[in-house]
């Protein structure tokens, strides 16, 4: 893989760590600037909103620039915000930081997708998906607890300025390693052909798969604490074993769905799949058992990544004739998946499932997709898409 796809990884490694940093920020964030940890929790839903909306968004507006200009543009953005984060005393600023930081943040990773699929030849897509993907799960597993860390240590300020300190070394890997464009150039194709794309049974299909896999994943890694503390009865200091677990598992399988995504997703689909859904609700079933709990922690990580990731690849095969627009496309089907899961799953604490019911959610989530799956199975046996015949 080229060395400007694991620059780029390092761009998605700070963003990653900032997207889920909060978990671990928002009693201090709260206790200092003055407000109800209700409203402190307004942060993640703000930069949920940024990120869906802003994929596609900023990839419309991305789309006749180089993409190397518009990469370091987000990451300078992206840095900025949490520049003024960091020295904010007003919660209001700081909001808006984190829905400027989210728009930064989907920018940059609906137009790295498409940057990276134009870095490879046409049949490694999948590997280069699974190079970016990487910062983000090498970022559940080092930099969220390193973020939580430091937050303790330090103060939740801190945390932001380390993550403003970790795109300089981004945005020098945007300019030494993505190549400049040549000029003369092709133009970028028009938008509503790119927009037509949208169109395609397969290519909604594997957004809506990919969406409802990740809705699982993220369903139950919102409320997984409660679980490690609750049925398991482990201590706090096992919440963060029980991530970092999760979060070797699913850096494992997002390498290993790398290397078979471009050439036989399939296989990849029809064993992970249902394997997925029984360890849903193997881990429903024995969350009370932290011998149990523990090394399934390891294994769902594993195979989430790699279902969902396979998935995500098959959306960038599926949209030929949107070269700038597909990157978008499927980074809206992860970012709807990591908000509707949390928003499906967590009604279900209250209920008699109590905080297995997150739990029991993604392996509903999961039958769904396998479901649609089924009844779709016409539309996974048809052709692919062909390539848009050139201009």
């Amino acid at each position: 893989m080229p060395l400007a796809l694991h620059l780029l990884a390092v761009a998605v490694f700070a963003m990653g760590t900032s997207e889920f940093m909060l978990a671990g920020l928002l009693p201090g964030i709260a206790a200092d600037l003055g407000v109800s940890a209700g409203t402190a929790g307004l942060l993640t839903s703000g930069f949920a909103v940024g990120m869906v909306v802003g994929a596609p968004l900023m990839a419309a507006l991305a789309r006749n620039r180089p993409g190397r200009s518009s990469l370091l543009v987000f990451v300078l953005v992206f840095l900025a915000a949490h520049v003024v984060g960091a020295l904010t005393g007003d919660f209001a600023v700081l909001l808006a930081t984190r829905v400027v930081a989210a728009l930064a943040n989907a920018g940059f990773l609906a137009v790295a997708v498409s940057t990276a699929a134009g870095l490879v030849p046409p049949d490694a897509k999948g590997r280069a998906l699974s190079v970016l993907l990487g910062g983000t799960t090498v970022a559940t597993v080092a930099g969220v607890p390193g973020g939580a860390l430091l937050g303790a240590l330090l103060g939740w300020r801190a945390t932001f300025w380390a993550v403003a300190l970790l795109c300089l070394p981004a945005a020098l890997g945007v300019l030494r390693g993505i190549p400049a464009p040549r000029p003369g150039g092709a133009a970028a194709p028009d938008l509503r052909r790119e927009l037509a794309e949208l169109r395609r049974p397969r290519l909604l299909l594997m957004m809506l798969l990919g969406a409802l896999v990740n809705a699982a994943t993220f369903g139950t890694l919102t409320f997984f604490a409660l679980v490690v503390t609750g049925p398991a009865a482990l201590g706090p200091l096992w919440v963060s074993v029980a991530l970092v677990l999760f979060g070797l598992g699913s850096f494992a399988g997002v390498t290993a769905a790398g290397r078979l995504s471009d050439r036989r997703p399939g296989l990849v689909l029809a064993a992970g799949g249902p394997l997925l859904l029984l360890g849903w609700i193997t881990l429903a079933t024995s969350a009370g058992e932290p011998y149990a709990l523990l090394p399934l922690a390891f294994v769902q990580g594993a195979l989430s990544f790699a279902v969902g990731s396979t998935l995500i690849t098959r959306v960038l095969y599926e949209s030929p004739g949107a070269p700038a627009m597909s990157g978008s496309y499927a980074t809206a089907a992860l970012n709807l998946g990591a908000v509707a899961g949390p928003l499906v799953a967590a009604p279900t604490l209250g209920t008699g499932l109590a905080a297995v019911g997150p739990v029991w959610t993604s392996a509903a989530l999961t039958a769904a997709a396998l479901l649609l799956t089924a009844l779709s199975a016409r539309v996974f046996t048809g052709k692919a898409a062909p390539r848009p015949a050139p201009n």
